[in-house]
């Protein structure tokens, strides 16, 4: 009897910088650990596997960063974050999500997009990345999940 090998499902459902490299980062590190990874890109998270990507740090209610939290709303603090933690992350010779989402591919990570937002919001799939394997529906995300050891929600 062979034993079965661990599933992990990634919900990516946020837009934005920081919220990208999480679902990335677990995801190529099951994927080292021999596990089969799927990520499921939903709502804001399309933001993740679009062509036109443009992932920014948003200063507003991010208790993090070390700034006063009223000074996110100013005009211009967003692009401000988004070039300091790009800078720390060059400094610390971090991967770009670009790179990530290369590294994930090549350690076998699938790729979902989720038609119903990409109806929702008017993408096609000809504004995706071509690292997305293939688009579906929550119905299809529910059997990939059937027999997942771990699913999370990003």
């Amino acid at each position: 009897m062979t034993e079965q090998k661990n599933k992990l499902l990634i919900v990516c459902s946020k837009g934005t910088l920081d919220m990208a490299f999480p679902p990335l980062m677990m995801a190529t590190t099951a994927a080292s650990m021999d596990w089969e990874v799927h990520l499921y890109f939903t709502f804001w998270g399309m933001d993740m596997i679009t062509k036109k990507k443009s992932l920014k740090l948003s200063p507003v209610g991010n208790p993090s960063l070390p700034m006063p939290n009223i000074l996110g709303m100013l005009p211009g603090m967003t692009a401000m974050a988004t070039k300091m933690i790009k800078s720390k992350m060059k400094k610390i010779n971090m991967p770009t999500i670009e790179e990530m989402i290369k590294m994930a591919k090549d350690m076998g990570v699938k790729f979902h997009a989720c038609t119903p937002t990409m109806q929702l919001s008017g993408i096609t799939k000809e504004d995706l990345i071509p690292e997305v394997d293939d688009l579906i529906g929550a119905a299809t995300f529910i059997e990939l999940s059937r027999d997942a050891t771990t699913t999370l929600f990003i």
